[in-house]
């Protein structure tokens, strides 16, 4: 019987955005499928965690691209992204607390596509005077990060509503981020 990889990542992925610190096990049963099964697929957490990668980069670009970031106000732009990458917050949440995906030689180069792109969002709101001017685009890039993983991790743990999470990100954000005449 053949495996199906994606079946097996996206489980992965809901299981770890919901407990981090899951074990190999845990995960081969979430999947519906043997540990050994699981270690032929990934040789052990690290591959796991780079295929989860991979995988949280390519669903964050098909969100970039789906949010059609070039067209209309930025702000318009921003909301459109959040509620874009609202169906993979806990994926970015699990990964944005795996710090060897951000140190040394390894890291991934889709991050950086993901982060220009975000940051170009910022650049031109800041251009057209719908942000601020004193906080860099990368700031508000990581930000914009932050609050997504906070408000997903949030809503898992059931201290907000399903329901609110684009509105707390977008508002929050905005709120800090708007220019003020």
């Amino acid at each position: 019987m053949a495996v199906d990889r994606d079946h097996v990542l996206r489980s992965a992925a809901a299981l770890l955005t919901r407990k981090s610190t899951a074990t190999m096990d845990e995960v081969a049963r979430a999947a519906g499928i043997s540990r050994a099964t699981l270690h032929r697929q990934f040789a052990g957490r690290d591959a796991l965690v780079r295929a989860l990668e991979a995988l949280g980069i390519e669903e964050c670009e098909a969100a970039l691209e789906a949010a059609r970031l070039d067209e209309g106000a930025a702000q318009e732009a921003l909301r459109r992204l959040v509620k874009e990458l609202e169906r993979v917050a806990g994926l970015l949440a699990f990964l944005y607390t795996e710090n060897q995906l951000f140190e040394g030689e390894g890291q991934n180069e889709g991050w950086a596509r993901l982060d220009a792109r975000m940051a170009a969002l910022f650049r031109r709101g800041q251009e057209g005077g719908e942000f601020r001017i004193d906080l860099s685009p990368a700031w508000l890039t990581e930000a914009l990060y932050g609050l997504m993983a906070s408000g997903a991790w949030a809503v898992t743990e059931g201290r907000v509503a399903a329901r609110d999470f684009h509105y707390m990100i977008v508002e929050l954000l905005l709120g800090g981020a708007l220019r003020r005449e």
